[in-house]
């Protein structure tokens, strides 16, 4: 599809009255809505604004894109608006904008339609191309010199592309070579417009300096040029320009720069000689990726789906348990009945935050495996297991269940011609992925909540021993891989007592996770000669990560040295949990480490298991490293 297909006379406006961003993006709207593409005006303009919040479409040199992709677009449309004196649009150079194109992208928008969109933003980086749009005279003019300049751009597109395969033969030919070679992803929150703007941007930046690049872009339209293991294996540095989640986990143990999009379009050169010099840091994965290529069905696909649920719970988890214990603050101490403001937070925190729990896990597990079609029949999955009270459990089955069904069904539905995939997706789709996995929930419900009940018994009648033998094996979990696999298990079963209204496990798996830094920091403040004066800083900034429950300041440590390090902290964790359940501790609050420490029950005994345990970290490291080696004087000269 064209450009010009999507920019028509009866959507452009030579000679713009606005006098501000708020009057354009109105003026804009209002021409769209008259040329029949809008149902809902003022929900396009609610969702162009929501753009510009990210971040300014205002991309400089007199230009402004405001763009957005909304079920209030009956088909996509470009508008155009120009303006001789130029308005004030919070533009990233900080000059006037006098040329806007407002892309207007339906949710059902199919690929076709995506490229001609994006295709536009990347056109209007030519300085003579803008210069003919101020001053052509009429609809007539601009079409044509559109169209001229599409076209212009299509064969250079062709030309690039045989020469990236070209590039892509070389490298794998040639294994020693003098050229930088840089890899590069760009995103944007909506795909459209920045994402390949950024692209072009890098790749033009990398020819004027006689650097290699292979730029992937993550748009609506899908991945384009994804980056294989060998691109990312040959680079000598990773350039991220994108203000949308991208897969980093396989980038480990490269040089990577992460900006916004927006570097990526103002200032590439500057990106790309930063990665040339080197002085960057080095990535680490955080385990909560599968990688570049998806594994569908896979251990590592099934991690990555199911923590995809989790993390996207985790805000709900953590501002409802707050929320829920503060409300415990309010309470009446002689009648014990809960005051009107703690009757407010109870509401909030409990039955509206928490009431999303398994939906949101559902929804989000789902999301992960077949994309936005799986989201709804998650969502509704998530929602009958938790009003059958099959906990969560229930929702984590919904959620795998939900995704696989719907990639089923877009199999199934795979003869449907392209020209139909937007029906596809918003009704194919969500009805048949809705309805089956209901169906199926539908059954399941009763024997997952027996289930569920079953073990919410078990767990809340465990004796104390069975408790502390409990609390050594989730503490010790949370410092095995400080944020992995093993980490993030224990800490969502945490989550799921809480749920269920067992309070404890997760104050064990809160003082597990903090015991790692805080038992390292110790170490490096009264074993110094046990570690490098750099390793000396480092456990300075571990006191504050530890304090907070952030785990993973430990990683560089155990990194640096596995066999003594992982043993230390496990054991230090596992008997921070141990105590904690020893002493009853129990917090509602899932997260925040010392800063909801008066959330917990029996708090100074809560402090005295982190602190032990800590200590029992600290000794282990004293006895089990050995001293660092200073080359003596001869050494040196030697």
């Amino acid at each position: 599809m064209n450009i010009t297909e999507l920019l028509k006379k009866d959507t452009m406006i030579l000679d713009l009255t606005a006098r501000s961003k708020e009057d354009v993006i109105h003026e804009l709207a209002a021409k769209l809505d008259t040329a029949g593409h809008l149902t809902d005006r003022n929900a396009f303009i609610e969702a162009i604004k929501e753009r510009e919040s990210q971040s300014s479409t205002g991309i400089g040199e007199g230009v402004a894109i405001p763009h957005a992709k909304v079920a209030a677009v009956t088909e996509p449309a470009i508008v155009f608006g120009r303006t001789q004196d130029g308005i004030d649009y919070d533009s990233l150079d900080g000059e006037k904008a006098h040329l806007f194109f407002m892309i207007a992208a339906s949710e059902g928008a199919n690929e076709t339609h995506l490229q001609a969109l994006s295709r536009l933003s990347t056109l209007l980086m030519d300085e003579d191309f803008r210069q003919t749009l101020l001053s052509a005279d009429s609809e007539e003019e601009i079409l044509k010199a559109v169209d001229s300049k599409e076209k212009e751009k299509l064969a250079a597109a062709e030309a690039e592309k045989a020469e990236q395969a070209e590039k892509d033969k070389q490298r794998a030919a040639v294994t020693d070579s003098s050229t930088p070679f840089f890899v590069a992803v760009t995103g944007c929150p909506t795909g459209i417009a920045h994402t390949y703007m950024a692209a072009d941007g890098l790749k033009d930046a990398a020819k004027k300096l006689g650097y290699d690049i292979k730029v992937e872009t993550n748009g609506s339209d899908g991945v384009k040029n994804r980056l294989t293991q060998d691109d990312i294996n040959r680079a000598d540095a990773v350039i991220i320009a994108a203000d949308t989640k991208i897969e980093t986990d396989r980038f480990d143990g490269k040089k990577l720069i992460n900006a916004p999009v927006t570097a990526g379009i103002r200032r590439p050169e500057k990106l790309l000689q930063e990665a040339e010099k080197g002085d960057i840091s080095v990535h680490r994965a955080s385990g909560k990726e599968s990688g570049g290529e998806k594994s569908q069905g896979s251990g590592t696909g099934i991690y990555k789906h199911l923590m995809s649920g989790v993390s996207n719970m985790l805000p709900f988890v953590v501002g409802g348990g707050i929320l829920i214990a503060l409300s415990f603050f309010f309470e009446d101490p002689v009648s014990g009945e809960m005051g009107p403001f703690g009757e407010i937070l109870s509401t909030i925190g409990g039955a509206n935050a928490f009431f999303l729990l398994v939906p949101v896990l559902a929804g989000f597990i789902a999301y992960s495996i077949a994309d936005r079609p799986g989201f709804a029949a998650g969502m509704v999955g998530g929602l009958m297991a938790h009003n059958g009270e099959a906990g969560f459990l229930g929702g984590i089955i919904a959620g795998f269940l939900a995704g696989y069904l719907v990639l089923g069904i877009r199999k199934l539905f795979g003869f449907m011609p392209a020209s139909l995939e937007g029906i596809k997706t918003i009704l194919v789709l969500p009805l048949f992925g809705i309805f089956t996995t209901g169906l199926i929930m539908y059954f399941l419900i009763v024997p997952l909540a027996a289930i569920q009940t079953t073990v919410v018994a078990w767990l809340g009648g465990m004796e104390t021993g069975n408790a502390v033998i409990l609390g050594l094996i989730i503490g010790g979990m949370m410092a095995v891989d400080m944020g992995g696999p093993i980490n993030k298990s224990a800490y969502a079963f945490g989550i799921a007592m809480i749920d269920a209204g067992n309070f404890a496990p997760i104050a064990a798996i809160m003082a597990g996770g903090m015991v790692p830094p805080l038992g390292i920091a110790l170490a490096t403040t009264f074993f110094k000669k046990k570690f490098t004066k750099e390793e000396q800083d480092a456990g300075k900034t571990n006191y504050i990560l530890g304090a907070s429950f952030i785990t993973e300041g430990a990683i560089p440590f155990a990194a640096a040295d596995p066999g003594r390090v992982i043993p230390a902290v496990i054991a230090g964790s596992a008997t921070a949990g141990a105590l904690a359940m020893l002493f009853g501790n129990a917090t509602p609050a899932p997260h925040g480490g010392i800063f909801v420490i008066g959330l917990v029950e029996n708090a100074p005994l809560y402090i005295l298991a982190i602190l032990a345990g800590a200590a029992v970290t600290m000794v282990l490291l004293g006895i089990l490293k050995k001293d660092i080696q200073v080359p003596t004087q001869t050494n040196k000269a030697a």
